[in-house]
């Protein structure tokens, strides 16, 4: 294998399940077995990981995929290319209303979501003050949510004000009253539920297609500089993807998510015993056996881009910019350094 360019690592990661692979590469020693010594960098929201990033501080990063394409055309107000080598999950986020608000607007469990959808927008035309939240403006998560409330009536999805605020703090401004729903990953849809204060109403999956959510990501700059130590830190990542995909013993796996504070409340098999099965199977459909970049989920997130962030990107563009986005040569040669 040729001389990594560098070893020190310094990684991103925002705390949600589909981090469990540098979490899993970080326990099991898999970095240290491609020559890496990679030091686990929290960060508190999404906006500060972006920054840091884009700025150096971190060499590589647990990302929103819809980061990449919105610092390609600059809609970030940043500019600074970003580039994926791999997939950390497809479309895993949710939809949760706070559990008074579902009551008051008869919202059932597993309703379908163009009704809860309906309920909602009729209350809000009824001069009902519903607040909601997404993680970033440029995510998965943003157009989830307005894509949700454009069946019931596109253009109040359209006018609708959305604030931004990091998952992990979504119970908490539910419970304190400063929002009344937000779409976010896991495990703070499921966290919601557990301590009571809210209710699922829907799947991103249920709304969106199955494009890319979270992507290992670098700079451009970063990733044509340090080639070698990219594609090992791909290996180590999908080594550990696909372990958490095969493995028959999920207890260890769950054991490291609850030890970073992945996973910060009570959830067993013993007890809340249908969640903590339903956040196991979440985290193994996040590592596939394919997780290789897709130019055409970058296509899409432009769009999207287009349609609820500025209607004045040219689309001619959006081709080139999505390969741009996307590093399939690094994802192959680190699948070629597993000899898979």
């Amino acid at each position: 294998m040729p001389s990594l360019e560098k070893t020190d690592i310094d990684l991103g990661y925002i705390p949600l399940l589909d981090c469990v692979a540098l979490i899993w590469a970080h326990r099991r020693g898999y970095f240290q077995e491609f020559g890496l010594q990679v030091n686990l960098v929290k960060e508190a929201s999404w906006a500060s990981l972006r920054d840091r990033l884009a700025f150096g501080v971190l060499d590589a990063a647990h990302c929103l995929s819809a980061m990449l394409p919105a610092a390609a055309i600059g809609s970030d107000r940043i500019g600074v290319p970003l580039t994926t080598p791999l997939t950390l999950s497809v479309n895993t986020a949710f939809i949760s209303l706070s559990q008074a608000l579902c009551y008051e607007l008869h919202i059932e469990p597993n309703e379908p979501p163009y009704s809860s959808a309906h309920k909602v927008v009729e209350a809000i035309k009824a001069g009902k003050n519903i607040r909601f939240a997404q993680v970033f403006n440029h995510s998965l998560h943003h157009y989830c949510l307005r894509e949700w409330l454009a069946r019931a009536d596109e253009t109040l999805a359209a006018d609708s004000k959305l604030a931004s605020l990091p998952p992990s703090y979504m119970v908490e401004a539910l419970s304190r009253g400063m929002i009344d729903g937000f779409c976010a990953g896991e495990p703070w849809n499921s966290q919601g539920e557990i301590s009571g204060v809210s209710q699922i109403v829907a799947t991103s999956r249920e709304i969106i297609p199955p494009v890319t959510d979270k992507v290992l990501a670098t700079t451009s700059e970063w990733a044509a500089q340090h080639p070698h130590t990219l594609r090992a830190l791909t290996a180590a990542l999908i080594k550990a993807q696909r372990d958490i995909h095969n493995t028959p013993d999920f207890a260890p796996i769950y054991a490291a998510l609850s030890e970073y504070d992945i996973i910060p409340f009570v959830c067993s098999e013993q007890v809340h015993v249908r969640k903590y099965h339903a956040i196991q199977q979440i985290i193994r459909n996040l590592n596939a056996p394919e997780t290789s970049p897709r130019a055409s989920d970058m296509h899409w997130l432009l769009s999207q881009i287009k349609k609820w962030n500025d209607n004045t990107l040219d689309e001619s563009r959006f081709a080139n910019v999505a390969s741009a986005c996307v590093d399939v040569d690094c994802y192959e040669d680190a699948v070629a350094l597993l000899g898979l």
